[in-house]
């Protein structure tokens, strides 16, 4: 009988393999979800706070699935995909993850239009610059190194935890409003399924699954992949929460107000901390979280593409031996620029691309889920916990077509 390795051996491990989960969670709250959370709280106060810790194991069961499947098959979602189902399925998949990278990316370089406007960077100006930065980025550093930036600039994320803490948040209010959820009405429904478009979006299943692949990680490596998920997990929705909170507290949890612009959400987070220090950290926060996604929501477009070509999809390639990666890459990166540009809406947006993400979900999650009972055993999905993921598969599903349906058309 095998013994559990000492907890520093398991430590040095974690610290290892970390890297993959931490990353596309911090992704997952970005500059969208960020705005698809203040607007709840701007809208409907504490009313949607419950369902912010309610999605947690939602998520992580989600992505659990995506590890196991990129450290035991080794091979990524789409070509899985076309290998058990054929061709035309994995070329849905990737159509589906392609549409939602682009929603996103266009969400991303809105939210850094956004704070650049609130120091007066005209939009051109500033999206050029994020632009050059991220072409630089991935033709001159391997995935290790990206995934390093990342967490760094994602991590700034969190002063969102600071500002709910100085909104002072009433907690008898909060109780009141987590148990008073108003389900017949469309626009709380709309809200609801933005919220869980913004917990689940398809990309992130494409990006961890090949990211686990590109470190080379394997079945001993499992338990620490699934750690550093559920650590991340947490903390996206922790981060959720707080933007939520600290909007509803502005706003002395009535709700009942829509936030237009970037500088309305600024103004409504970050009223106790005075212009200067609002703006800042309003600003940090918003650009770490749009930069990291951008990131993600490229390399996944990219991948996803070049995946479903045959082609070479990997940053530890040379351009040279990975054009297709890298020309994808490029010009998902120019084309989001000049489009936002345009000086699109970015909270209505913001929000009808996370309702988006809930309505495609049906298609990722349901091959997800058959994927992970076809590995090999020990890793095939089965017993009490492939019944736990059966239910949230299909309970996350259903309620996001219906929500999403309802809020839309109801």
């Amino acid at each position: 009988m095998s013994r559990a390795a000492p907890a520093p051996a398991r430590f040095r491990r974690f610290l290892l393999v970390a890297g993959p989960g931490m990353v596309v969670m911090l992704a997952d709250s970005d500059a969208g979800s960020l705005i698809t959370a203040a607007e709840s709280g701007a809208q409907w106060g504490y009313r949607l706070l419950a369902l912010q810790f309610l999605l947690i194991p939602i998520l992580y069961v989600v992505q659990e699935l995506t590890i196991r499947l990129g450290i035991v098959a080794r091979k990524g979602f789409a070509e899985l995909v076309g290998q058990e189902f054929g061709a035309f399925w994995a070329w849905i998949c990737v159509t589906t993850v392609v549409i939602s990278c682009i929603g996103a990316l266009l969400t991303e370089f809105s939210g850094l239009a956004g704070v650049g406007a609130l120091i007066g960077a005209p939009a051109p100006l500033t999206l050029a610059l994020v632009v050059a930065l991220l072409l630089a980025m991935a033709l001159t550093h391997s995935y290790l190194t990206v995934e390093r930036i990342a967490i760094a600039v994602g991590a700034f994320e969190l002063v969102f935890l600071g500002v709910a803490w100085l909104a002072h948040p009433d907690g008898g209010e909060i109780a009141r409003a987590s148990f008073a959820p108003p389900l017949s009405d469309r626009r709380y429904l709309y809200l609801v399924c933005a919220n869980i478009g913004a917990l689940v979006m398809p990309w992130m299943v494409f990006f961890q699954q090949s990211s686990v692949i590109e470190r080379e990680l394997r079945p001993p490596d499992l338990a620490a992949a699934r750690l550093d998920t559920a650590l991340g997990a947490v903390v996206t929705q922790l981060v959720m929460a707080a933007a939520l909170i600290a909007t509803a507290a502005t706003l002395d949890g009535r709700g009942e107000r829509a936030l237009d612009t970037v500088d309305e959400i600024a103004a409504a987070i970050t009223p106790y901390l005075g212009e200067f220090a609002g703006k800042l950290l309003f600003g940090l926060g918003m650009a770490g979280a749009s930069l990291v996604a951008a990131i993600v929501v490229t390399l996944t477009a990219a991948r996803a593409a070049a995946e479903a070509l045959g082609k070479p999809n990997s940053l530890d390639r040379e351009p040279r031996e990975a054009a297709w990666f890298y020309g994808v890459y490029a010009f998902a990166l120019i084309a989001a620029a000049v489009v936002v540009s345009s000086r699109a809406d970015l909270v209505a947006l913001s929000v009808a691309v996370q309702v988006m993400n809930a309505l495609l979900l049906p298609i990722v999650l349901t091959f997800l889920f058959l994927l992970a009972r076809r590995l090999p055993e020990p890793y095939r999905l089965k017993g009490v916990y492939g019944a736990v993921a059966a239910a949230i598969t299909a309970i996350t599903v259903a309620f996001a077509v219906f929500s999403g349906v309802a809020g839309l058309w109801g």
